[in-house]
């Protein structure tokens, strides 16, 4: 998710003169249009605090549901219910490829875990993608987290890759195909596939049609996974440091877990270090 940093008005009203407040008027006038434009784009819900709903609320384990021909998906088994916090009509993925079956399925976040982005220009910007936003086409300047090619090339090969991101998909669609030159994600998941729960855009994974022992979510957003935060891999936050090597350093762990029976007791022991 989008970190950007919405600049603070202050409020100092009675020390200000009256010509100055004409023009601190304008300038806030001019700074909300600014956070109107980053939230209409990115994502800048941020609430780190937010509360998982309550576990016997809705959550109850039921069978896949039926596609529109009456025949089960086969992406999963069926020896084992999927658990569901709100019981999708349909699934948010595709039917697993040949390909992939047997293998793992990672979610991973777009802005701030692989890519920075800004409406501010960056000279060493790795794409520039412009984007209509209310008649206005604006230039959004992406950087690249370091490694991140090394990182999804070597992800592709051992899981089932999906990109889900809660920004609009007409910034993050471009920039995930200028991003992703090899095919790694096999589907591309917007804001519209978020559940947005207490101000927050929720990736909920029992909606993606996958068994969730075998679904891990790589996210700098804590609240983007509240629902399942026992499925996720933390990563830190990018801005600009050309110098993190997070990415990489994760690759040994991936290379682990993608051979584990199951996720929960090799992310639970990460938790816990």
């Amino acid at each position: 998710m989008s970190a950007f940093t919405c600049p603070e008005v202050q409020n100092e009203q009675d020390r200000i003169p009256s010509t100055e407040k004409t023009s601190q008027s304008k300038s806030s006038l001019k700074k909300q249009r600014n956070r109107s434009i980053f939230s209409t784009l990115f994502c800048c819900f941020r609430n780190y605090n937010v509360e998982p709903p309550a576990a016997n609320s809705n959550t109850s384990a039921l069978p896949p549901p039926v596609e529109e021909n009456g025949s089960p998906p086969k992406v999963c088994s069926l020896d084992r219910p999927l658990h569901f916090s709100h019981p999708p009509a349909k699934y948010l993925l595709p039917e697993m490829k040949i390909s992939d079956y047997g293998k793992k399925c990672v979610v991973i976040d777009l802005d701030e875990t692989l890519v920075h982005s800004s409406f501010k220009p960056i000279s060493n910007a790795d794409f520039i993608v412009p984007v209509e936003i209310d008649g206005i086409v604006h230039q959004v300047y992406v950087l690249k987290r370091p490694h991140v090619d090394e990182f999804l090339q070597k992800m592709g090969e051992l899981f089932e890759c999906v990109l889900f991101t809660a920004s609009l998909a007409k910034y993050a669609d471009p920039v995930a195909d200028l991003l992703d030159q090899w095919g790694v994600f096999r589907a591309r998941l917007f804001r519209e596939s978020c559940v947005f729960h207490r101000g927050n855009y929720v990736k909920d994974l029992s909606r993606l049609g996958r068994e969730l022992n075998n679904v891990i979510i790589v996210d700098n957003s804590p609240a983007s996974y509240i629902f399942h935060p026992e499925n996720a891999v933390p990563v830190q936050s990018w801005f600009d440091d050309m110098n993190d090597t997070e990415l990489l350093d994760l690759l040994p762990f991936f290379e682990g877990l993608s051979k584990e029976e199951e996720v929960y007791g090799v992310l639970q022991n990460l938790r816990s270090r």
